[in-house]
């Protein structure tokens, strides 16, 4: 497949995945209004939890001030580039719809940061007394994003494997 192609499915997913986050944000806060409402249970293993991440993953590097804020969407949108570099190079359609995932959420999260200073959660897994964190869609882009890009390489390696060649090893 022609790599303007891969390229074009990357952004569409990026874009995709940008529009799901915003509209589920825009969504829970606007017209569920779940600030107000701080936690509804929804089946007996997923709630709508309000939660403002003022840091990254798990509430790590946590920040109340506007620098922290700022500093992490910088920080972000440099990632961004570099997978938008790395989608442009992109050779297999996992590849590019991954690197799309990862930078869909990775901006729908700037956003968030720019808008309010933190990140809107509000996806609440939880069962048999266990409870992940609260995450949202882009969260979820780029953990399956970064997990495809995991299995990708796993697979690819394989496939080198059984042709009789090694990685980056010329026959």
């Amino acid at each position: 497949m022609p790599m303007t192609r891969l390229r074009g499915f990357g952004i569409g997913m990026a874009l995709a995945i940008l529009v799901a986050d915003q509209i589920s944000k825009w969504w829970v806060l606007e017209v569920f209004d779940l600030p107000a409402r701080v936690s509804v249970p929804v089946l007996p293993f997923l709630n709508l939890t309000m939660v403002w991440n003022r840091g990254i993953t798990f509430g790590l590097l946590s920040s109340d001030s506007g620098w922290g804020a700022a500093l992490l969407a910088a920080v972000a949108l440099g990632v961004v580039a570099a997978l938008a570099v790395w989608l442009w190079q992109a050779e297999r359609m996992a590849v590019a719809l991954a690197l799309g995932a990862v930078a869909g959420g990775a901006v729908g999260n700037v956003i968030d940061r720019i808008a309010y200073g933190a990140v809107v959660d509000f996806l609440h897994a939880h069962a048999w007394g266990w409870s992940w964190y609260v995450f949202n869609v882009a969260d979820a882009a780029i953990v399956g994003g970064v997990g495809l890009l995991l299995l990708d390489s796993l697979l690819a390696g394989r496939k080198d494997g059984a042709a009789g060649q090694v990685p980056g090893q010329t026959p």
